[in-house]
């Protein structure tokens, strides 16, 4: 690397940190973190355990972006000062070193710019994650097993911790759906990147004569929602199941009369969930996925209205083909939306769907 492009790069680095400090609003930022640090203060904060953990976690998000950016200001204001002992005393290792060293904060760089796109307003929840085959049997059963192990592969990658809320196996193989709460700051904005219609190309393991065939199977993605959203759900419009639970064994899910399912007749929303034994836990855990599915429900309707109002011709719909993942004749995965694509197939089967995530909260700006 030439010194006039070693003094570009870094002259570039500075400028993007100006613009993360606008983008982020470093000053507001503190104030707001202060804001909270007094209320922890306040007598009987920890009365309400749940309300109170909510403050720390959102304390800690902010603070974390905060000393992030710290952070990196300070690494670009080092690779400056290097840049200058450079231009004094001609160094060709030391020369080599900045380069890494350029390679590396850049990297820091844009993993934190990733981070700022994540401020929609639920971006920072949970996330509540459901695969649904689409039609075709064992094909998309099987194409629904792949998904959830894709991702839940990717929310190890990303820390996030996985809790299994329903797992329904399919006859021969594969699931014939799976609800999990993935847990995590920012897991919804990472995860909403998913939301839509899977399209699997391959020659069938299940076809004896090595067809190839084309599977179907719908994402769905919500953010938790905290419990004091304002939603209505009058008694009488639930009608309530219990049935034996039955899932992948192990630890995921029990095997006792406590499942639950709710069903919200006025807008035939149905709920799951069998992951503890106590059927009162399960219906506890169900109705809080109720609440989040109509909150979402809600949120939706009020966005299509907006866009009827502006005049826009805006897919809110969860069932929209996005991406597509060829096994045969060639090896691709494409998503539609931003028409990134990737040639290596497994690697993105075993979770590496940084770069898709990536593209679409650029593209969603």
């Amino acid at each position: 690397m030439e010194i006039h492009e070693i003094r570009s790069e870094i002259k570039k680095m500075s400028e993007r940190i100006n613009q993360f400090k606008d983008s982020l609003n470093v000053e507001q930022k503190e104030a707001e973190i202060k804001e909270y640090d007094d209320q922890m203060q306040v007598a009987g904060f920890w009365d309400d355990q749940r309300k109170a953990q909510e403050v720390i976690n959102a304390a800690n998000a902010i603070k974390d972006k905060v000393n992030t950016f710290y952070s990196l200001e300070g690494e670009v204001e080092e690779l400056a000062v290097a840049f200058e002992l450079i231009l004094e005393e001609p160094d060709a290792d030391l020369q080599a070193e900045l380069e890494s060293q350029i390679e590396e904060v850049s990297e820091h760089l844009n993993k934190f710019e990733l981070e700022i796109l994540l401020s929609g307003p639920y971006d920072a929840n949970n996330a509540i994650l459901e695969l649904h085959p689409g039609a075709g049997g064992t094909e998309s059963q099987d194409w629904a097993e792949m998904l959830y192990r894709m991702y839940t592969r990717y929310a190890e990658r990303k820390g996030f911790k996985i809790e299994v809320l329903d797992y329904l196996v399919g006859e021969e193989a594969g699931i014939k759906s799976v609800t999990i709460k993935i847990k995590g700051t920012n897991a919804f904005g990472y995860f909403k990147a998913e939301r839509g219609v899977h399209r699997l190309v391959r020659i069938s393991p299940f076809d004896s004569g090595g067809r190839r065939h084309t599977s179907f199977c719908s994402c769905d993605v919500m953010p938790e929602f905290s419990g004091d959203i304002d939603i209505e759900i009058r008694a009488e419009d639930l009608k309530i199941d219990t049935y034996r639970a039955s899932g992948a064994g192990g630890q995921h899910i029990n095997t006792t009369d406590s499942a639950v399912r709710i069903t919200h007749i006025p807008t035939n929303t149905i709920v799951t969930c069998q992951n503890q034994r106590s059927q009162i836990k399960n219906r506890e855990a169900a109705m809080e996925m109720l609440k989040s599915k109509l909150y979402q429900r809600k949120l939706e309707e009020q966005e299509a209205e907006l866009a009827k109002i502006r005049g826009e011709v805006k897919e809110i719909g969860w069932g929209s083909q996005i991406r597509s993942y060829v096994f045969h004749p060639y090896s691709l995965v494409k998503d539609h939306r931003t028409s990134y694509e990737v040639g290596n197939v497994q690697s993105v089967m075993d979770g590496d769907l940084d770069g898709f995530i990536d593209a679409y909260l650029r593209y969603s700006i």
